[in-house]
């Protein structure tokens, strides 16, 4: 594939002492980066999954997420190697290119990472309308929830226009409530403990239908958790905003990866502790049960405004990934070129912004309902999982010339095989999951005939 222009234009710049005009600002350090990224794994997956986990193993609800955590690790551990090998915007889509060079493939892997952010964050959109209504006791009608989140989508494109350091800065906020309302389950659920209230033993207890044994309703409970999990591979697409990415991202990525899978853990075992795996398992607000079970006197209401901002920041953090990533496609020549434009003012890839801004308010006025949006997040970056981990080994050949991650080979192996087992029907996954996702790449095949179009025509008028 012809390198693309705007890379050609960054040797130029470079080469003259200049800046890049469509280079992006690097503004995160450590700090900030850690935040990032334990602010987008937290979040929409832990406050409603919990329930839905506990559905399928009973009590001990933290073993799926504990399994989770070590299949992400695995994946994470090839995104560190590729990150600090190529701290550029675009992540999968570019590790894809370089791996396999292959037009289409590079490009519905792109579509399929692009799709699950634009949606995650539609549905994060979604809840966020539906417990303002609530909380508020509005009743708007059927359009009531669609149009506030469409609304919030708004304000999600405002705040990503500003900059990524306005942007990311408002993630620091947002983490910090999200963080601090998990904390207050695991503060509650452990001095239940202390106080002899609860029933620790059923941390230790399954609780699966009849006749299934145990090992596939964890691996189904698993398939669950890992949406929970996932978001650790956003930060790489702000690659170019780090300071330093090659050096940053390993210690930053797995430590922010650790904190959140202890953090999961606490949660499982606080809840199961004060709620038995049955009732924990009924409705959307498994955590809101841990609270007025363990600490009937809190309000409420502030649990139900956390819970706000906890998938505000999903939304945020999901749009600024999406609209990296469309940029980064964009300057390795795999979209259009007008994607990749800068605003000469803000610094930030403005039309890339609202390209994605309008995908996700069609996805909140048009598309499903949470629970099969949410599986079809988790389906897709399980798949889009197991092509970085045999990208990771395919790359080995190519060099560069600074130090850089490597995990070992034996990692890779086990993330792909992993992120396949988990991605099969096998898994019970509900199979209207697969039924959006084909929907998804479908379309994304028919944007890949029209971009190749309109590239043809672009260099025929050029």
């Amino acid at each position: 594939m012809q390198a693309p222009t705007g890379q050609a234009r960054d040797g130029q710049a470079k080469a003259k002492g200049e800046d890049d005009p469509t280079e992006l600002k690097r503004v995160m350090g450590p700090g900030l980066l850690l935040l990032f990224i334990v602010g987008d794994i937290l979040g929409t997956g832990i406050y409603a999954l919990t329930g839905q986990v506990a559905a399928e193993v009973g009590g001990v609800v933290w073993l799926p997420f504990l399994i989770a955590f070590a299949v992400a690790m695995l994946t994470a551990c090839s995104y560190l190697e590729l990150v600090t090998k190529y701290p550029q915007a675009a992540g999968a889509a570019l590790y894809t290119h370089k791996a396999f060079g292959i037009h289409f493939l590079t490009f519905i892997i792109a579509f399929a990472v692009m799709s699950s952010g634009i949606t995650s964050a539609a549905t994060a959109s979604r809840a966020f309308a539906a417990n303002f209504t609530t909380s508020l006791g509005l009743d708007l009608g059927a359009w009531g929830v669609p149009l506030i989140a469409t609304g919030f989508i708004a304000l999600v494109a405002a705040v990503n226009f500003r900059g990524v350091g306005e942007s990311v800065r408002l993630n620091v906020v947002l983490t910090v409530v999200e963080l601090t309302g998990l904390l207050i389950i695991i503060g509650i659920g452990f001095w239940a403990i202390a106080g002899g209230e609860g029933d620790v033993s059923r941390a230790w207890t399954f609780a699966t239908p009849q006749g299934t044994g145990t090992f596939w309703p964890v691996v189904a409970a698993t398939a669950l958790a890992f949406f929970a999990m996932v978001g650790f591979e956003d930060s790489v697409n702000m690659a170019e905003e780090c300071k330093n990415p090659s050096r940053l991202f390993p210690k930053v990525l797995l430590a922010g990866l650790t904190i959140t899978g202890v953090i999961y853990i606490l949660v499982a075992i606080s809840a199961i502790t004060l709620v038995p795996a049955d009732q924990l398992g009924q409705g959307e607000t498994p955590l809101l049960k841990v609270i007025q079970t363990g600490a009937p006197s809190f309000p409420i209401g502030i649990f139900a405004v956390i819970t706000m901002f906890a998938v505000a920041n999903s939304a945020l953090i999901n749009m600024m990934m999406a609209s990296r990533l469309i940029y980064g496609m964009a300057r390795q020549g795999v979209v259009p070129d007008v994607l990749g434009r800068v605003h000469a003012g803000r610094r930030t890839p403005y039309i890339a912004i609202v390209f994605t801004s309008l995908l996700a308010v069609a996805l909140i006025l048009f598309a499903g309902g949470v629970p099969a949006l949410g599986g079809t997040t988790s389906l897709l970056l399980l798949c889009v999982f197991a092509v970085v981990n045999v990208a990771v080994l395919v790359l080995r050949k190519d060099t560069v010339g600074h130090k850089h991650f490597r995990t070992p080979t034996v990692l890779p192996v086990l993330g792909a095989i992993t992120c396949v087992f988990l991605a099969g029907p096998w898994s019970g996954r509900d199979p209207i999951q697969y039924a959006i996702a084909a929907a998804l790449l479908g379309l994304g095949v028919i944007l890949w005939f029209a971009t190749i179009s309109f590239m043809k025509t672009a260099g025929q008028n050029a």
